[in-house]
């Protein structure tokens, strides 16, 4: 592993996720969860502030890598909810069928290797009746954006961790057999390759 990934790109990463329109966007999602919480991609625990500690009993996170969590130590140590995290990505998700009240991803599904198996891994986890409640950057509607979104995609890649720039996230809930409820899109500041945002719900289909 390169010393970009191991000091720097880390950093990188919780201090775009720290940025103050991120944060305002994830107030208006998080707080939304409730009962058992698995968070996929908890990170440095940037969301543990905004949940509401009068509906959640408790987060599991979902995260593989170990420097951003320990990046996080202080938000966990002072988390209004009870945080456990479990070390393995979104594609493999060590939790029995049904065990979710909510499932929560933010910002996590550009990264995801498979987002489509990490998806339906989180569809398995789900309690009938339980929501996903997801935030993601991805795919613009303009076609003179994404062909940016294609250029930009492999130097993004190495500098974010893998993250992609233009992936269609409704369509990849709708191909792992979520139904979409509630869903506010639209751009962010930012530079527009990076800044179309997605927030919504979204049921077992």
């Amino acid at each position: 592993m390169s010393f970009y990934n191991r000091h720097i790109m880390p950093s990188l990463i919780n201090c775009l996720c720290g940025m103050s329109e991120i944060t305002d966007q994830c107030r208006k999602l998080v707080p939304q969860a409730e009962g058992l919480v698995v968070e996929i991609g908890i990170g440095s625990g940037h969301n543990l502030p905004h949940y509401d500690a009068g509906k959640v009993v408790k987060v599991i996170g979902i995260d593989p890598d170990e420097r951003m969590w320990k990046a996080g130590r202080d938000r966990v140590r002072q988390s209004v909810v009870p945080v456990e995290r479990v070390g393995l990505s979104g594609e493999q998700i060590p939790l029995d069928k049904h065990t979710a009240d909510t499932v929560l991803v933010t910002y996590s599904l550009c990264t995801i290797p498979d987002p489509v198996a990490a998806l339906h891994e989180m569809r398995r986890i789900l309690k009938p009746g339980g929501r996903l409640l997801f935030l993601e950057h991805g795919a613009a509607p303009e076609e003179s954006v994404r062909k940016w979104q294609g250029r930009i995609d492999p130097l993004w890649k190495r500098i974010a961790g893998g993250c992609h720039s233009g992936r269609p996230i409704p369509k990849l809930l709708e191909q792992a057999g979520w139904k979409i409820g509630d869903m506010e899109e639209g751009y962010i500041s930012g530079p527009k390759p990076l800044a179309y945002n997605y927030l919504g719900s979204a049921i077992v289909a």
